[in-house]
């Protein structure tokens, strides 16, 4: 027997089997194989342009409406703790005992506010702030100071300005200090509102 001729024996029954039609079932499977595909495809557009769409919107959110804060230092002990996450609000309209954040030397100082414009502030050696002739009640404090203080008191908050202090006072440096001063509408980023990180503590701010 030539095994040349066989091997082309061989070979012609292979290009003759490659040119038969495929049949049913293997048209069928290539048809599903295909519309996989085309699923796996537009499901992975869908959910690219979903997770993109939720991440603008979140820094959008973040930069215009909630800017998130990092606390840094201890001006705000015991209510804020170095490290911790917040949420803020934005807006410029701030009420006595809120806390607020606000630009000071391209940083973000987070005081609470003390007393509004055209209000009087004054403060004893021990520490008691008095808005108008009345010593205000301060729950969030632990301990009270005169702190680093060079106005001269009794002081008056000027126009479309407002007077703020830390609740550690014994360390802040805030309006008793012509350093920081009071401060202006247009330096308020927002009223802090929810704490988010640790999420042991996480929620609402006072």
């Amino acid at each position: 027997m030539n095994p040349t001729k066989n091997t082309e024996q061989i070979q012609e029954i292979n290009e003759a089997a490659e040119k038969q039609p495929p049949t049913i079932e293997q048209l069928q499977a290539e048809l599903r194989h295909e519309k996989y595909k085309r699923s796996f495809v537009f499901s992975l557009r869908n959910t690219i342009f979903t997770l993109v769409t939720v991440a603008a919107a979140a820094v959008l959110i973040a930069v215009l409406l909630m800017p998130v804060l990092q606390i840094y230092g201890s001006s705000m002990t015991p209510t804020l703790s170095e490290g911790e996450i917040v949420v803020s609000v934005k807006g410029t309209e701030m009420k006595t005992g809120d806390i607020v954040a606000f630009y000071y030397n391209n940083n973000v100082l987070i005081k609470r506010v003390i007393a509004q414009p055209g209000d009087w502030v004054n403060i004893s050696e021990d520490g008691t702030v008095f808005v108008n002739n009345e010593a205000i009640d301060e729950p969030y404090l632990t301990e009270k100071a005169f702190g680093e203080c060079n106005i001269q008191l009794p002081y008056q908050v000027p126009d479309s300005r407002i007077f703020v202090m830390g609740d550690h006072r014994s360390v802040s440096i805030d309006s008793r200090n012509t350093a920081v001063g009071c401060v202006a509408a247009e330096q308020i980023v927002g009223k802090i509102v929810f704490r988010v990180w640790p999420l042991g503590e996480f929620g609402k701010v006072a």
